[in-house]
């Protein structure tokens, strides 16, 4: 069935990202010189290890050709078939399967015609666009990145949590003055889903030109260039890892202000679309909405340890993580609330509540989590976790330096307390625990496995990044990072995994 192929899609992708050379995520707070202070009082250092470069893969007809351009036609028709699949009635992998056995060409005139860019859906992702750009330019304090391969470090304004307060208080009292309903993003879904996926293609495409320097464009920063893998690789991949427009960080912009924000007010738009088709408000939307509220509240105010995050400092702005962030977020993360509106979970308010429980002690606890790695880093690993001094690893990495060209020496700590020495991932776990809580509530029992399909693909997801990471800190911290798994023997499940 659809799901099952898209999951093969998902784990082909995965294959794609072996192939690619590795930078680093981890528990770890950089710092430009040891202390050897904190040396004496729980930091243990680990011996430098000579810097490793990564063996640079062959041009691969199968991962660099093939796979991407599979994924590069399934992955956008499968979020214009579960636009149109949610608008139905009965929004059930069996009325897909009815649907295409009555008739594949009718069924893809309908999926375009559900998806067709319309007037509406432009004015309604300007004012959305314009809106977080207005936020955007809210001054905060200054945060950084790490530093990456070549030596480039960004910079942050750190003022995601006024974006998180504004931007649905205005959503919110623009529907009371009645500009527009509270359930226009479901009510537009459709087009917009259309409209992002023909304008994210087209906006890869300039991306895709600027970090080769070309059209008139110039990179941002020394972390650009062609991946050596033909043009086809490189539109997939990104050819550049922090692309600005106009001073606007491309990624921290898509990422967060467009994709998580659409996320974060789907789920009340679509319970607002749902009470005025059915008179009542259904137990299992009401609390997946809000369940997903919380945890993206949260996100926002982790938002600069997001900007740390493999995400980020890895994945170049292509295809992959640009698309992926413009069009398969508000696509496929609202599946499980977007097709309760047309058919109501049939939970109970106890049986909502009970799982909508589980789901935000998950959201809690990966909260906790970050929160620990964040103020760890912030404080030089002299914040309590857990009301105890932290144990960390001191480690050593090398990276160019951008004036001279030479490799310069740094170091960061390893945190190795907290939920960081229970397991290596321990906050996927947690993001899984919500993940799933979320499909339950749309009522499996009605709606069949559909609403599942997120928390399955993020299962997936989440385990190759867990591996994908782990390859990358072993590279970058050698001996240090061998240490800490010796320390922290599990990657996501204790005594499991």
């Amino acid at each position: 069935d659809r799901q099952s192929v898209s999951l093969l899609l998902c784990l082909c992708n995965l294959s794609v990202h072996t192939a690619m050379p590795a930078t680093r995520r981890s528990p770890a707070r950089e710092r430009p010189s040891p202390s050897p202070q904190r040396r004496r009082s729980g930091v243990a250092k680990s011996a430098a290890a000579a810097p490793k470069q990564a063996a640079p893969s062959k041009l691969s007809l199968v991962d660099h050709v093939l796979l991407p351009l599979l994924l590069m036609v399934t992955t956008p028709t499968f979020c214009h078939i579960t636009a149109w699949l949610t608008a139905q009635p009965e929004p059930t992998l069996s009325t897909l399967a009815a649907a295409a056995a009555a008739g594949p060409a009718a069924l893809a005139a309908d999926v375009l015609a559900s998806t067709m860019p319309d007037a509406k859906a432009a004015v309604l992702l300007t004012a959305f666009s314009g809106l977080a750009l207005l936020i955007y330019a809210i001054p905060g304090p200054v945060k950084f990145g790490p530093i990456s391969d070549r030596g480039a470090r960004p910079a942050y304004a750190d003022n995601a949590m006024w974006h998180c307060v504004l931007f649905p208080l205005v959503f919110v009292l623009g529907a009371a003055a009645g500009l527009y309903p509270l359930s226009v993003l479901y009510d537009h879904f459709g087009a917009t889903v259309g409209l992002l996926n023909f304008g994210g293609l087209a906006f890869c495409a300039l991306l895709y030109a600027k970090g080769l320097s070309r059209l008139g464009l110039r990179p941002s920063g020394p972390d650009a260039g062609s991946s050596g893998k033909g043009l086809l690789f490189d539109y997939y991949w990104g050819t550049e890892l922090y692309p600005q427009l106009g001073g606007v960080d491309v990624k921290r912009f898509v990422n967060c202000r467009i994709s998580m924000t659409y996320w974060m007010l789907a789920g009340v738009s679509f319970a607002a679309a749902s009470h005025s088709r059915h008179g009542r408000l259904d137990p299992g939307l009401v609390l997946c909405a809000a369940s997903q509220f919380v945890y993206l509240v949260k996100f926002f105010y982790w938002e600069i340890g997001y900007m740390r995050s493999i995400d980020i400092i890895t994945d170049r702005a292509g295809f992959y993580e640009t698309w992926g962030c413009l069009v398969w977020v508000p696509s496929i993360y609202t599946l499980h609330t977007r097709s309760m509106v047309q058919l109501p979970s049939g939970l109970s308010w106890p049986a909502a509540g009970a799982i909508f429980a589980v789901g935000l002690l998950g959201v809690a606890f990966n909260f906790e989590a970050d929160l620990q790695r964040q103020r760890f880093r912030e404080t030089g690993g002299a914040a309590l976790v857990w009301g105890r001094k932290p144990i960390a690893i001191e480690a050593e990495y090398h990276v160019t330096d951008p004036k001279s060209g030479k490799l310069a020496r740094h170091t960061s700590l390893l945190l190795v307390s907290g939920w960081w020495g229970v397991a290596r991932h321990a906050q996927y776990l947690f993001e899984l625990t919500a993940a799933w809580s979320w499909g339950l509530l749309a009522g499996v029992g009605t709606h069949g496995a559909l609403p599942l399909f997120y928390a399955a693909f993020l299962t997936v997801l989440l385990v190759h990044r867990a591996i994908r990471d782990e390859e990358k800190c072993s590279l970058k911290y050698g001996a240090a990072y061998a240490k800490y798994k010796a320390m922290v023997p599990y990657k996501i499940v204790p005594y499991v995994f």
